[in-house]
């Protein structure tokens, strides 16, 4: 008995002992991810959805324990700055997460505010080789990017505004009827490029069609569009291009409703933040929008996204997913994990040319950081909105009752475009 109490008593020691240490140890240090977006102002409701994306997939890496480094496993922590869609809000925003030593950036609602971020990132990684920092896009489209604009320490999650465009006018250039076109966005480089360009193909693809009108509104300024909308009417316009998001797509779309415009719209963004259920009936079988991907792709590992999407995010409104934001987090904690640092350079130097197979996301979405030009090289999908129930929409849009099914399917090799980079490296 003594011995057994001996016993007894040395393993009720050595577990005291184990316990008070693991009390003691420190935690891993999280790695922070600080999201620059605008988060208040005519487009906060477009930067919190982005951060419900980034939340789920932050949250979904520490879940299998956080980024495998030597020795350590490291959760990653997101960080929010409001840079109220701002170039000077946010490059204050920069400053104060480069103080707080933020090695990773991650912003997209804006292709200007990334092109200031950009030019901050790099006179900033130059003069401070200790604590530089990297860029994640996830949403800036403008192909200067990584064309002339490049940079070494920029890194494209979307498809760039050329390569949705091609998709959206191949599926346009196949409406033999169509004749007129009214071309219409956000006065900033984005939207003055998508002008252009669509233009451009459009002559090329299509030279039948008249281009009934070109207009540029002020960005997040535009609280009435009923004449911009009266204008496309009085066009006689069949279908109207635009690569507006946010309130300036959802107030469009509404007051072209409002008015009777009978026109098919060809959008970047118009299945998200409003617009579906702006849009009503009107919109079944006339708008069309282009993504990577879209809830009523119908794979196995859709639906277990969507549904997971949900149960995190059940409110309506909050109802706005993206698989490329998923990927961009998973691809960062690989490539953490590759260059076992979450030193800038390494991480960088780890991305270029990393393909994701999709397989921590089920095989939800795949595609290729093309090393030469920092542009993610991935599938796009055309998709057209129609009724909830109707075949092929077995999910909604933010409780509209309409949701979008795929018109056209394009593989990572048929979005690929030629680049203009010539990219400085440290």
């Amino acid at each position: 008995m003594t011995r057994f109490l001996a016993r007894w008593a040395g393993a009720l020691v050595g577990a005291i002992l184990c316990a008070a240490a693991a009390v003691a140890a420190p935690a891993a240090e999280p790695i922070p991810i600080a999201m620059i977006e605008g988060l208040s102002g005519s487009f906060g409701n477009a930067g919190e959805a982005v951060h419900r994306n980034l939340l789920l997939a932050v949250e979904r890496v520490n879940r299998r324990g956080g980024v495998r480094l030597p020795g350590v496993a490291r959760p990653l922590e997101l960080l929010r700055f409001d840079g109220k869609g701002s170039s000077e809000e946010s490059l204050a925003m920069l400053r104060a997460a480069l103080d707080r030593r933020v090695t990773f950036v991650a912003q997209g609602n804006s292709s200007s505010v990334a092109m200031v971020l950009v030019d901050a990132l790099n006179k900033h990684n130059q003069r401070e080789p200790l604590s530089r920092a990297l860029l994640l896009n996830y949403s800036a489209v403008d192909p200067a990017l990584t064309n002339e604009k490049c940079s070494f320490w920029h890194f494209r999650f979307d498809a760039h505004a050329d390569m949705r465009l091609a998709a959206l006018i191949d599926v346009l250039q196949g409406d033999t009827e169509l004749k007129k076109v009214y071309l219409i966005g956000q006065d900033y480089s984005f939207g003055q490029h998508v002008q252009r360009a669509a233009r451009a193909r459009l002559a090329a693809s299509r030279p039948d069609i008249a281009i009934v009108g070109d207009e540029l509104h002020p960005i997040g300024r535009v609280k009435d569009f009923l004449p911009y909308a009266m204008k496309i009417k009085a066009s006689g316009a069949q279908a109207v291009l635009t690569g507006n998001w946010g309130n300036d797509l959802t107030l469009l779309v509404r007051a072209m409703r409002e008015v009777g415009v009978d026109a098919r719209i060809y959008s970047f963004y118009g299945n998200a933040l409003g617009a579906p259920a702006a849009i009503g009936d009107a919109g079944v079988g006339r708008v069309l929008a282009v993504a990577e991907w879209h809830p009523n792709v119908d794979t196995p590992a859709s639906q277990e996204f969507h549904a997971a999407f949900r149960a995190r995010f059940p409110r309506p409104e909050e109802d706005y997913q993206h698989a490329r934001m998923q990927v961009m987090v998973e691809m960062l904690a690989a490539a953490i994990e590759r260059a076992g640092s979450a030193e800038a350079g390494a991480v960088a130097k780890a991305l270029e040319g990393m393909h994701y197979d999709g397989r921590t996301l089920g095989g939800l979405h795949t595609g290729t950081m093309r090393a030469a030009d920092h542009q993610f090289i991935q599938p796009l999908v055309v998709s057209v909105m129609d009724r909830l129930g109707a075949p092929g929409v077995r999910h909604d849009n933010e409780g509209s009752g309409y949701g979008f099914r795929t018109v056209r399917s394009f593989e990572a090799r048929q979005t690929e475009q030629p680049h203009g980079c010539t990219m400085e490296r440290p």
